[in-house]
């Protein structure tokens, strides 16, 4: 007989391999793209956006719910992908890191964290800047207590989050001028890169 450990860890390789005999067909708008795929049933938002839409930006890292890096928006909300069951996001409207940016250049946000230097290994990077956005989507110029609380649910082990608040601060103050139809430049920069 096996370790009920060995017997887990087998069921969750078929079930990420598609052998689970309990499977769901869920219809999934992501990132503007209808998709119809069939997962097994207790496949999480995560699950299914990594392993079957193959949409790997989001990162499966705690899977619980404390890091952050698998958040999505959803409905203009920020949200933790890998506590969402698959068939809560039935209907909804789903945006990963991979929508954030333009066919042909990339979101404001996106720029700013490669301005700043506020990406280091990039790992919580996709989630971040999820959050940021349904910030930056609700609220034209959140004040740094606003962006703090936006992104206290990720967790960031490589920076001291103070670049981040200032590349998040910076794409805000583009994003209002581009709303405003002043031309665009981040605060302090004025064509120069950040030497951070």
């Amino acid at each position: 007989m096996f370790p009920p450990a060995t017997v887990a860890r087998a069921r969750r390789a078929d079930d990420l391999s598609g052998m689970s005999t309990n499977v769901r067909i869920v219809r999934l708008r992501v990132n503007g793209d209808l998709h119809e795929v069939g997962v097994p049933a207790h496949f999480t938002l995560l699950e299914t956006l990594r392993y079957r839409l193959g949409l790997t930006g989001s990162k499966q890292g705690c899977d619980k719910g404390d890091c952050g890096a698998c958040t999505v928006i959803m409905d203009g909300v920020a949200t933790l992908s890998c506590l969402t069951p698959v068939w809560e996001a039935e209907g909804r409207d789903v945006v990963t890191v991979e929508g954030l940016a333009e066919p042909d250049a990339p979101h404001p946000l996106q720029d700013a964290f490669d301005r700043y230097g506020a990406a280091q290994c990039g790992f919580c990077t996709p989630g971040i800047l999820c959050s940021a956005a349904a910030l930056l989507a609700a609220e034209r110029r959140p004040s740094r207590e606003r962006i703090r609380e936006a992104l206290a649910g990720n967790l960031c082990r490589c920076t001291g989050y103070t670049k981040i608040y200032e590349a998040v601060e910076a794409a805000a103050a583009v994003l209002a001028e581009e709303a405003e139809g002043r031309p665009a430049h981040a605060p302090g920069t004025a064509g120069e890169e950040h030497d951070g």
